[in-house]
């Protein structure tokens, strides 16, 4: 008998095929005591497992490339951190074997994170993975991971780790389902990069037996359990509608009616830019820079390296929008150099643009790699500063964006509401807004985009996230000037629409994303789209909100 659960749609597309469940195993080893003479020998054992998993994570990274890599590079920061090795060590010296001295390091500095906030929760939970593979090597078992199938399948889990989501194979894991996870969670930003349809924050989904034939429509979040003949083609026909929509898109992002929406890519550094330009990206609407910083977060990077990195971005698009976001370090992007290491609740402290104040060198030497990197190129450069909280903190960037002598637009980015209250003060000091949708839902409602209880509150359709982007867009639009979205808000296409007719003036997304958000802005006229974000704006509840704009753009 056919049922539907309901989770939140991550990732377009829709997947029908038979449940393989993720591999568990428990991998807490015994507490078992080593005698003094054996110590050594395990603490180099310990060593030895800590150096091949990061190798492995770095390996992986490599492979996977974009934004997969940041990620799993970070991981493998993780798991050579200094203090957490000298803990293990001290564990051993006291009669821990190898494993166990991991295990219990690790713990303890899990218990650390989870009491600095829930902020900290998405960290925590690649530090239990970073965990599981070190033990899972020194006990000689294998990780538990993605199931070994000939045939394509459809992948359930309690979460996936990023190690895990970024090698999945298209070809083998139709979709995937979590229990857990967020819209803006790890798994969810790489099923977007991977193409690979996705549902996650559906309790439940692990209690589907192995086996059971399911259908996944990502981008509505419905999961049927059992399908009909009837409902499999119905989604197989919407599936192929879709399809067809892609393939007779093409160009500049519009409106049907000609109001032009530029379609701009988001990218984590150079790996990205291929499929930014195979997307049709009309530029970059946010170049994250953090993966040069998380190389060693001892250090900053030479001013010769930044610009080398940047130059290679900033050449793929030639006469086109390239829009760069400095440094935005602290909460889970801790770096020892600059961020703060006792904040008791880091997401609302010293991060962002206040870390890049507290050190002006930083912000200084990353301006000025900006200002070379751009010489003698016809690309339209912007520059924003993340986590601007008034015209104090825009005027503080301005001056230091002119006294670096950067030839550039620079702008800032709302991704705190009091920045989309009084953004019309704001843009008196700076040339445009960047609408940070992930980041200002999780302020806007105290909710923690990395935790899957809290994951209604982080739906960027929620009628009161609708009301500050259209605040920030109605004082662009007062001053003369752009506001754009780069959070994930953007990539559905849907919403694009109500963006659009909220006043936004461009629309930058995963790469993957752009096709599907075209298209669908080319069925619809400019009005259509302002009288569906009203019809939005008036709901109270996100699920409101998404149907009546789906009602007003389908002429219901």
């Amino acid at each position: 008998m056919e049922t539907t659960l309901r989770g939140v749609g991550v990732s377009h597309g829709v997947a029908i095929g038979e449940v393989r469940h993720m591999g568990t195993a428990v991998l807490e080893p015994p507490a078992k005591q080593i005698t003094a003479d054996e110590a050594e020998r395990e603490q180099g054992r310990a060593r030895q497992a800590v150096e091949a998993v990061s190798a492995d994570l770095i390996a992986r990274g490599q492979l996977a490339g974009g934004e997969a890599q940041h990620v799993l590079e970070a991981q493998a920061m993780i798991a050579t951190d200094p203090e957490l090795m000298a803990d293990v060590d001290r564990r051993i010296a006291v009669g821990s074997t190898a494993e166990r001295g991991v295990y219990d390091a690790f713990a303890s500095y899990r218990d650390l994170l989870a009491g600095a906030g829930e902020y900290m929760a998405g960290r925590v939970a690649d530090l239990d993975d970073v965990r599981n593979r070190i033990v899972a090597r020194l006990l000689g078992v294998p990780m538990p991971g993605v199931p070994d199938s000939d045939e394509p399948y459809v992948l359930i889990a309690r979460d996936l780790a990023p190690a895990d989501t970024a090698l999945l194979d298209p070809a083998l894991v139709l979709g995937f389902v979590t229990e857990e996870g967020g819209p803006t969670s790890h798994s969810a930003i790489l099923a977007r990069a991977l193409g690979v349809p996705a549902i996650v924050a559906l309790p439940g989904a692990g209690e589907i037996a192995e086996g059971t034939l399911i259908a996944v429509d990502g981008s509505t979040g419905d999961l049927f359990v059992d399908p009909t003949p009837e409902k499999r083609a119905e989604l197989e026909g919407a599936a192929a509608e879709r399809r067809a929509a892609l393939s007779a898109s093409s160009g500049p992002g519009a409106t049907s009616d000609g109001h032009k929406v530029p379609l701009l890519a988001n990218v984590g550094g150079p790996a990205d830019v291929p499929a930014a330009v195979e997307a049709g990206a009309e530029g970059v609407g946010l170049f994250r820079t953090e993966f040069l910083f998380l190389d060693d977060s001892r250090k900053a990077p030479s001013e010769e390296k930044q610009i080398e990195s940047y130059r290679k971005v900033l050449e793929a698009f030639p006469e086109g929008r390239v829009v760069v976001r400095v440094l935005d370090a602290g909460a889970d992007k801790p770096l020892d150099f600059l961020t703060p290491a006792d904040e008791p609740n880091p997401a609302l402290g010293v991060r962002g643009l206040r870390s890049l104040l507290d050190h002006p060198d930083v912000l200084r030497t990353q301006l000025t790699a900006l200002a070379k990197a751009s010489e003698g190129l016809p690309v339209h450069l912007e520059v924003m500063a993340p986590m601007v909280a008034d015209r104090t903190d825009a005027k503080a960037f301005a001056d230091a964006c002119r006294e670096a002598g950067l030839q550039a637009k620079f702008g800032a980015m709302v991704e705190i509401p009091s920045a989309a209250l009084r953004a019309r003060s704001i843009l008196r000091e700076v040339e445009f807004l960047s609408l940070g949708t992930n980041d200002l839902a999780q302020y806007a409602f105290a909710a923690d985009r990395q935790v899957g209880a809290v994951s209604r509150l982080q739906d960027p359709w929620q009628p009161a996230l609708l009301d500050l982007i259209a605040m920030s867009a109605d004082a662009a639009k007062a001053e003369g000037k752009s506001c754009g979205v780069c959070g994930e808000a953007a990539s559905d296409p849907l919403l694009a629409c109500v963006l659009t007719g909220l006043g936004v003036t461009s629309l930058s997304m995963g790469a993957a994303s752009i096709p599907y958000v075209r298209a669908t802005l080319a069925k619809h006229t400019l009005a259509q789209c302002e009288r569906a974000a009203a019809a939005a704006r008036a709901c109270d509840t996100a699920e409101e909100a998404r149907a009546a704009a789906q009602g007003v753009l389908s002429g219901e």
